[in-house]
């Protein structure tokens, strides 16, 4: 069988999460990232899109195929 290509989300942390409630800090840990700049790969997922909901105004999302 031939596996269908699944999206994926590159997050990359662009502000810091000093100062926001600890809530947001606990999402962006959650997502993988530890560092300014830093990106990760996650699964686009309506969990994965949630989270990223939260903290959009600390990351930047591009989208893309597996």
């Amino acid at each position: 069988m031939a596996k269908k290509s699944e999206k994926i989300l590159r997050i990359t942390l662009v502000k810091s999460p000093i100062g926001y409630a600890k809530r947001q800090k606990g999402t962006v840990r959650a997502l993988g990232l530890r560092r300014m700049h830093q990106t990760v790969v996650q699964e686009d997922t309506p969990v994965i899109r949630g989270m990223i909901a939260r903290v959009a105004h600390l990351v930047k999302v591009e989208e893309g195929e597996a």
